[in-house]
């Protein structure tokens, strides 16, 4: 039980570190965001992606760990949880306080990443609402009224205010 527990602090501990890497990430998207660099977010996104494959690697470890836990105590998986198994290590202070430090560490990473995953998510989403409002702003002076000049049927011969042609000018 010893070595699985090792195990455990051990695979807790390499997720934290991968997470802090992701954390550092994020925080670097922040002020690319920002700027509007896509080529500089492809890469840092690319780079997330390996970090995440990481990630999904050492939780299958946990995975694992946890599992064989849980046949060694003889208690169903489903219900075993990190809180439980650092309850069960009290005979066991010390280890039970290596597995503690590395619960509370890794909590705190998986937070601190999300509230910057969701600071980037807002950035992101404001900048799709001004690339919205930028198109429709040009679909609208496309769309500019006509002028109320008549022939001598009385029809409509005004043009269009503002539309010199008929596409869009992406140079400009």
């Amino acid at each position: 039980m010893a070595s699985l527990m090792e195990n455990l602090i051990m695979t807790l501990g390499d997720l934290c570190d991968e997470y802090e890497n992701l954390l550092g990430l994020s925080t670097r998207k922040k002020p690319i965001i920002i700027s509007g660099n896509l080529e500089e977010l492809s890469k840092i996104t690319d780079e997330e992606q390996i970090v995440v494959s990481r990630i999904n690697h050492i939780d299958r470890k946990r995975q694992e760990v946890v599992h064989d836990i849980a046949n060694v105590v003889n208690r169903d998986v489903e219900d075993l949880k990190l809180e439980n198994i650092i309850q069960m290590l009290e005979p066991r202070p010390a280890e039970q306080q290596k597995l503690a430090r590395v619960y509370d560490r890794l909590k705190d990473v998986v937070h601190r990443v999300r509230q910057v995953n969701e600071q980037n998510r807002e950035l992101i989403t404001n900048a799709l609402e001004m690339i919205e409002f930028d198109i429709n702003m040009f679909q609208a002076m496309r769309a500019a009224p006509q002028t109320a000049n008549y022939n001598k049927g009385a029809y409509n011969t005004g043009s269009v205010i503002g539309v010199g042609r008929s596409e869009f000018d992406a140079k400009q």
